[in-house]
């Protein structure tokens, strides 16, 4: 693949990265942590990425260590790395299995932190990783999700060196603002809901045509597949799972959950045989 250090406009690199992600968590693991490189491109210019940017998209993840070439039966590719795969199974965390409302009586995980004005590129980040975790932000470097969040949390703020700039305390609400009022500050509730709903009404139509037909040929199943894993996988980082209590009578995260099992349940199976064929060793999927 020549290093594959084919530069595209930058308009399209996002895209390609995102999806590439998701093929590796989608489909690369379940074909045994490797892929070859032509299957990768084939596979992902019928998603309707074009070659020269799917080369540069597994240039730049080589690059961030998440792969390392290897050769298979003859077949060059890239094989995960501990790293993709750490991060990987993070992710499968939420977007696998989206994270139900928690129980209030759980209590709460508050962040607190100090960072100088020095460091105000690392604060950035850590409050980008909060934020993608799906913590909320309710004061001056104060943000606050459910407690099961703590380990993430933890792990957020000690891969950015911060843990002594930090305080992180897991307690209960008792007094103070009004709960909801907390929650609707903190969080962009009606954004969070918005693109829910979004998700539900671009897809719905087409879970019910997958559901009454009698099937799909491998290529659209793939395609499918993909595309729906990858416009879900951001959805729900940005929800934490807050207590039912205290959010919207009809919230829609629930409903968009269900869709996005529903169309997983049916597409899974035929996007993987389709996709099997393209490795040396044609695996049966998972």
């Amino acid at each position: 693949m020549n290093d594959m250090m084919v530069e595209r406009p930058a308009a399209t690199a996002p895209r390609s990265r995102t999806v590439l992600v998701t093929f590796l968590g989608s489909v690369v693991r379940t074909m045994g942590d490797w892929m070859p490189i032509a299957g990768t491109v084939a596979l992902l210019t019928q998603s309707g990425l074009d070659t020269s940017s799917v080369r540069t998209a597994v240039f730049r993840l080589k690059k961030r260590g998440w792969l390392e070439s290897e050769t298979r039966a003859g077949r060059r590719g890239y094989a995960l790395t501990p790293t993709a795969l750490d991060a990987l199974a993070v992710g499968d965390e939420v977007i696998w299995h989206a994270r139900q409302p928690a129980d209030l009586a759980d209590g709460w995980c508050v962040v607190n932190f100090s960072v100088p004005e020095s460091a105000r590129a690392v604060r950035h980040q850590l409050t980008g990783h909060l934020a993608s975790l799906g913590f909320g932000n309710i004061g001056s470097a104060v943000w606050i999700a459910p407690a099961r969040m703590l380990p993430a949390a933890q792990r957020a703020i000690a891969e950015l060196d911060l843990t002594p700039q930090c305080a992180v305390f897991v307690g209960d609400y008792a007094a103070g603002q009004e709960l909801t009022a907390m929650v609707r500050n903190g969080w962009d509730l009606d954004e969070i809901d918005r693109r829910y709903r979004e998700f539900i009404e671009d897809h719905r139509h087409r879970a019910d045509r997958l559901t009454g037909s009698a099937g799909m040929g491998g290529e659209e199943a793939f395609d499918a597949y993909l595309s729906v894993v990858n416009r879900w996988r951001k959805l729900p980082f940005r929800d934490p799972g807050l207590p039912s209590e205290v959010l919207p009578a009809d919230w829609s995260g629930p409903a968009a959950v269900q869709l996005f099992e529903r169309m997983v349940a049916v597409l899974e199976g035929p996007a993987l045989a389709h996709a099997a064929p393209y490795w040396p060793a044609r695996p049966d999927p998972v």
